[in-house]
């Protein structure tokens, strides 16, 4: 975990460096932007990111996708994995496991916006989409400069 800290806070220094160093193609027009004036997004997915407070710090944006137990279980149960679950996984570690975490993510992370898991794809897509616009736009409002990174965890 400390490690992708300080992958994040490298990305944060220089984005368009920190690109290019690790093999991500930057278009030209983002080599030739004043650095305050570009606008560079990184996505961190990964769901117990939100209960290691040494990351919290480095998020703007926070969404969690959540699904009753029910459609979870469903969804696991579609799944095929090398080694099969065992009978009973899923209600006497899986679910109370989740549970756990998102009790200790609830009580330690703030600012977290809640997605239907339920939805579509593309709904999520167009919600989180929507909101990351509208961060910008603040942002940009707010004046030049305050807008040149945002990090999201997903």
């Amino acid at each position: 975990m400390e490690a992708m800290v300080n992958t994040i806070k490298g990305w944060q220094e220089n984005p368009v460096k920190f690109a290019r160093s690790h093999g991500v193609s930057v278009t030209p027009k983002a080599e030739e932007q004043e650095p305050d004036n570009a606008i560079h997004i990184l996505i961190v997915e990964g769901f117990l990111l939100y209960n290691y407070q040494h990351i919290l710090d480095v998020y703007d944006q926070r969404y969690y996708i959540a699904i009753p137990k029910e459609e979870c279980k469903r969804r696991r149960s579609t799944r095929t994995y090398t080694v099969p679950d065992p009978p009973g996984l899923f209600e006497g570690h899986v679910w109370p496991m989740y549970l756990k975490h998102r009790k200790e993510m609830e009580n330690n992370c703030n600012g977290i916006e809640y997605l239907d898991g339920l939805k579509s794809k593309e709904e999520i897509y167009n919600q989180v989409y929507e909101s990351i616009h509208n961060n910008l736009l603040n942002r940009f409002i707010a004046g030049p400069g305050s807008s040149e990174h945002l990090c999201i965890n997903l």
